[in-house]
């Protein structure tokens, strides 16, 4: 049997035409449901730290993360605390502070919540200890706002996809300090793996 693979869209946030981009990001979205986004102003060094720095800490013993516990969706969730789908067949034990189904997602995550905006938002945050991981925080806050930056220039574009006014989000205030979550997560196997994920709920 052959497997054909979409080719996804790229989409440039960059380009100065606005009107084409916003075209594009519509059509992608129709076609496909997912595009990728180059030139969006995260530089690749600084893709290169978070990384690394999320690879440290998934690498530290299981007692030194557990000190995270995840709290008011913040921190540290071990290997299978989460089941994102009920049906799954993984199973296996947990070590974390709630109770844990016997099945359960084969991965680890840690959650950061905003880092800026008034209110206690950002104090909710939990951080490893800097004697530990003296870049950790650093990293992830850059990280964070590099990503929401090329963010709000997308959803301008999302907006003109939609036929609405580029400033259509910021009039009806859904970029007000929106709850923007950065999402690090190693997926164990025979060579480390991670993924950096920013979630974006309003």
């Amino acid at each position: 049997m052959t497997v054909s693979t979409a080719k996804l869209p790229v989409i440039d946030l960059s380009s100065p035409d606005r009107l084409s981009t916003a075209n594009s990001i519509r059509q992608a979205c129709v076609d496909y449901g997912f595009f990728y986004l180059a030139n969006h102003g995260v530089e690749e060094e600084l893709v290169k730290r978070a990384f690394e720095e999320s690879r440290k800490f998934f690498s530290l013993p299981l007692d030194e993360k557990m000190k995270l516990p995840r709290k008011e969706h913040r921190g540290y969730t071990p290997l299978y605390a989460e089941n994102l789908n009920p049906d799954s067949s993984s199973k296996g034990s947990c070590s974390y502070s709630h109770a844990c189904s016997e099945s359960g997602d084969s991965k680890e995550s840690f959650y950061v919540g905003p880092v800026r905006g008034s209110g206690n938002k950002a104090e909710l945050n939990q951080w490893p200890s800097p004697e530990a991981l003296p870049s950790w925080r650093s990293t992830m806050e850059s990280y964070h706002d590099k990503v929401m930056s090329a963010g709000r220039r997308l959803i301008s574009l999302i907006a003109l996809a939609l036929n609405l006014d580029e400033d259509y989000f910021d009039k009806v205030g859904a970029m007000n300090e929106p709850d923007a979550f950065l999402r690090l997560i190693h997926y164990p196997g025979r060579n480390l793996s991670f993924s950096c994920i920013l979630t974006w709920d309003d």
